[in-house]
């Protein structure tokens, strides 16, 4: 086995339970996709595997060698590249036998590895990282950078077991591409992290984790996708007999009541006809009084058993089967001129050469679906700036009519982490709803009371992202434009299922930048727009 995972148990510091009993083997050569809901801890199981994180209790081994590439590449800053390539120490070892040093232990750690350094610098160059020293820092590199350059680590180390955290999140079209024929092609054992459905359906098998398991489905994402479904349509179809038994045992137990009250009635009409003394009337009557209660009380716990039964199934229904958002389409009018944009180029402060080496021209209208696409750098973001007025271009003309718009990002910065959950929605409150309908919308988009008082800085990118639709909806702030500037990013796959039916049923104009082909499909962003 290369991955053998048995009784794994995970619990926070704080004592909060994440896993428990989990248990799964996974052998030699099987490539295979980590799926579940955000929160629900796909990354703290790599961190344990990858020997990062200890478990509260079992254990998980793996073949070796290994090769780990994290989500976040924050406290990697201050390394060099040749750190994160795991190959300093024999580029150290390689340079110091060339300078004269030629101690036992320079050429024990360069273990002849005499082209080290030209098989780095080949390795970097088939990730488009050619340009890039092995001796720069991390800080300052770009996401994509920063994720090529961690691939690049594969080339040189042919690990037996791979372990990948949402690598495609940074990467740009082609970089994807890259990483597509990669999984292809290796015969090592994968186990891949990732909500992009291209990447999933590369995989022949994917396992969904829960708390109390890991659930393995023998086939790619769009046959989960299909065994999803079946398993939906079932619990919908139990949710349904479950609230048809409901309805006849309230029912049922009604009509019980009735007649036994009615046969209580004639039963103490004929105790009187029959001048029944006073004591013994006392008695049967206590007697009438206690078998009502006990075949109410006997009704009761029948509903009260399919009650729960019922809270049980709901609570297996996804979050996207729970959660509808519509917004109406903007105000203005469709076709109406929105921007005009004529040879416009952008140059930073500091920069002499211009961003765009082919000056762009766009109009947009109102209705109009644009992707703006691009490599990494390429300056997609900056080209949203200039039509939303960020930015002023230096060169061409650019016009703008009066319109509004949300701008969702990866990061959901409309939410301000300072803020709990409450609070932040207070501050979109501009119509001073009354208190209980703000919190009864906040039900509504799955936030209930135990979680106002949390920070946002502490949610998720699902939970931004109902929270941000959250707030829209608060606030009544229906625009004109939705720019979305990789706004799948951070989302689980659930969740990108509730922002594509949101944005697909929005009539107004939507402008995207995105590297997820079939979200763009999805929310039918038919026009295209290449920076470059």
């Amino acid at each position: 086995m290369s991955i053998i995972i048995r009784n794994l148990t995970y619990a926070h510091p704080d004592k909060e339970l994440l896993f428990s009993n989990l248990t799964l083997c996974i052998n030699p050569g099987e490539k295979i996709a980590l799926t579940g809901k955000n929160g629900c801890g796909k990354s703290t199981l790599m961190r344990i595997l990858a020997g990062e994180l200890s478990p509260s209790s079992g254990t998980a081994t793996l073949a070796h060698p290994f090769y780990y590439i994290p989500q976040h590449f924050g406290q990697y800053d201050s390394f060099s590249v040749a750190q994160v390539m795991k190959i300093d120490e024999r580029i150290e070892a390689l340079h110091a036998i060339l300078s004269g040093d030629t101690s036992e232990k320079n050429f024990t750690c360069l273990n002849d590895d005499w082209t080290i350094e030209e098989r780095a610098k080949a390795a970097l160059r088939v990730w488009d990282m050619e340009n890039v020293s092995l001796t720069r820092p991390m800080d300052g590199l770009s996401g994509g950078e920063k994720t090529r350059i961690f691939l690049s680590g594969l080339e040189l180390h042919n690990p037996s077991v791979i372990l990948m955290d949402e690598p495609t999140n940074h990467l740009d079209t082609m970089g994807r591409k890259n990483l597509y024929e990669y999984i292809k092609r290796t015969q090592a054992t994968l186990l891949v992290i990732s909500h992009d459905r291209d990447l999933l359906n590369l995989l022949p098998a994917i396992c969904e984790l829960s708390q109390s398991e890991i659930k393995y489905y023998g086939g790619n994402y769009d046959f989960f996708k299909e065994q999803k479904g079946i398993q939906i349509n079932a619990l919908q179809q139990k949710i349904e007999e479950k609230q048809t038994a409901l309805r006849l045992a309230k029912k049922t137990a009604r009509e019980m009541a009735e007649q036994k009250a009615k046969q209580n009635v004639r039963g103490e009409k004929t105790n009187l006809k029959k001048s029944v003394p006073r004591i013994a009337m006392h008695y049967l009557r206590d007697k009438a009084e206690k078998s009502t209660t006990k075949l109410n009380d006997v009704h009761a716990e029948k509903s009260e058993k399919l009650m729960e039964d019922l809270r049980k199934l709901r609570n297996n229904m996804p979050v996207n089967d729970k959660l509808k958002t519509d917004f109406s389409g903007s105000d203005l009018h469709s076709g109406k001129i929105l921007v005009t944009a004529k040879e416009i180029n952008f140059r930073y402060p500091g920069n002499e050469a211009n961003l765009w080496t082919n000056p762009i021209s766009i109009q947009l209208r109102s209705g109009d679906r644009f992707t703006i696409k691009g490599n990494n750098g390429s300056g997609k973001t900056t080209l949203l700036k200039l039509i939303t007025g960020e930015l002023e271009p230096v060169e061409g003309t650019l016009e703008r009519a009066a319109f509004s718009y949300v701008y969702l990002d990866q990061e959901y910065s409309l939410i301000d982490n300072g803020l709990t959950v409450l609070e932040q929605t207070e501050a979109y409150n501009r119509r001073h709803l009354p208190d209980h309908e703000v919190k009864t919308i906040l039900n509504r988009y799955l936030f209930p009371v135990h979680t106002w008082d949390k920070q946002c800085w502490e949610l998720s990118g699902g939970e931004k992202m109902r929270l941000s639709f959250c707030c829209l909806m608060i606030a009544n702030n229906t625009p004109d434009i939705f720019i979305l500037d990789e706004p799948t990013n951070n989302l689980d796959l659930d969740s990108i299922e509730i922002i594509t039916a949101t944005i697909r049923d929005f009539t107004g104009t939507v402008l995207a930048v995105s590297h997820d082909r079939l979200f763009l499909s999805e929310i039918n962003c038919e026009k295209e727009l290449v920076t470059e």
